[in-house]
């Protein structure tokens, strides 16, 4: 079974919840927290799942917060980490076959397109294309990364 990391903050507590009942008979999902939806920063989680995510080969990562934005901001902090902000399956879909992307970041109280539990089970089943001009893209973005440390 696929493991999963997962994480959010208060705002997007209760749509972590709902992606690890409905997908998870399909992943193993491994929740770095919070437990409940008090009150929290997600800074804190967006660097738990994308620390994770770093190490650990073919592991992909998911993460809420209120707009998805602050979360995807946080996580994209860690080297190597490529986490896309997705409000449609379109988009997530995207986000893996163009870009690599090996965390989606979901918003907890943002009105989506699409299902937010259909939108991650679309970017965990899709696989990058390896098509030479994304693959040239993504390195781009790797060199960036390394450049400006």
């Amino acid at each position: 079974m696929k493991k999963v990391v997962i994480g959010s903050d208060h705002a997007g507590f209760d749509v972590k919840e709902r992606i690890k009942k409905e997908l998870g008979d399909q992943y193993e999902f491994v929740d770095v927290g919070p437990d409940n939806d008090e009150a929290s920063d997600y800074p804190i989680y967006g660097e738990k799942v994308a620390q994770q995510v770093a190490v650990t080969p073919d592991v992909q990562g998911v993460v809420v917060c209120g707009s998805g934005i602050g979360i995807s901001i946080a996580a994209n902090k860690v080297p190597g980490i490529r986490a896309a902000l997705c409000y449609s399956k379109e988009a997530a879909q995207s986000a893996r076959q163009h870009n690599d992307a090996n965390v989606i970041s979901i918003a907890g109280r943002t009105k989506m397109m699409d299902d937010p539990a259909t939108i991650v089970k679309t970017f965990l089943e899709t696989d990058f294309s390896h098509v030479d001009r994304h693959e040239r893209r993504v390195k781009q973005m790797m060199d960036i990364e390394r450049h400006s440390r």
